[in-house]
């Protein structure tokens, strides 16, 4: 069985379609079979590797999802694309507890070859979030060492308790990320340290730090492990994969 994860924080910017694409490189490159589901509806991760968005929603066009998976230009990473359509995006944004149900269903069945899948929410905490945690077995939240890190934090738990009660007992918090590191700001110094104060053992050890190159690299449909290996985010990455899987060998 492939491990689902759903990489999700209902504000933008924080690095979560970034640390989605990343971390799924960096286990590829780890020799685990890595793939990327978009589905929000910007496409980024899509993009980002250098796949074109689909025309339908492969979660929706009604065959077999193995049928519309991209590989990519990295060797054991894939993705299966977003779609742009405003109709995609709310037939799989439908407000039950039966889109959840299929969606793990097909993910569970369609994608058992892969080590991991990572999905690509988007940022919000509207149904399509609730759907991916109802199919997931863990989430990640990517949070900026920046002013507001902490706003709305408690939210995106709180909805992965909820999904929990609810849908989905398997789900935990697998862990959360700092991103957009900065050790030169005594904020977000203070950040991380109150992060790491509210949850503890939940926070990743690795942080990543703001680097051009990992800004620069989705323009090139490339992780920043290609773009750029020497870079400072590229061996972030790199050390939050090998975090994740000594915590899941663990």
């Amino acid at each position: 069985m492939a491990k689902i994860i759903s990489v999700a924080n209902q504000k933008g910017g924080v690095g979560k379609t970034t640390t989605a694409i990343n971390l799924a490189a960096g286990l590829a490159k780890a020799g685990k079979s890595a793939l990327v589901i978009d589905v929000d509806p910007q496409c980024n991760a899509t993009s980002g590797l250098g796949v074109e968005p689909a025309k339908r929603h492969p979660l929706l066009a009604g065959k077999p999802l193995a049928e519309s998976v991209s590989p990519t230009t990295q060797e054991r990473l894939y993705v299966l694309p977003g779609s742009q359509s405003l109709a995609d995006a709310d037939a799989l944004s439908a407000s039950n507890r039966q889109r959840a149900s299929a969606l793990r269903q097909q993910l569970g069945s369609e994608l058992s070859k892969y080590d991991y899948v990572l999905i690509d929410c988007p940022p919000s905490l509207g149904q399509l979030t609730r759907a991916s945690l109802g199919a997931s077995a863990e989430v990640y939240i990517p949070i900026q060492c920046e002013y507001f890190a902490m706003e709305g934090l408690s939210q995106i738990i709180e909805l992965a308790r909820q999904t929990k009660a609810r849908d989905n007992r398997r789900l935990e918090i697998g862990g959360i990320v700092l991103t957009m590191y900065d050790p030169e700001l005594e904020l977000a110094n203070e950040v991380a340290n109150e992060v790491r104060g509210f949850f503890d053992d939940a926070v990743f050890d690795t942080m990543i730090p703001r680097d051009v190159f990992v800004s620069e690299a989705p323009s090139h449909g490339l992780s920043v492990i290609d773009y750029a290996p020497r870079a400072r985010g590229a061996r972030a990455y790199m050390e939050l994969t090998l975090e994740v899987i000594d915590r899941d060998q663990g």
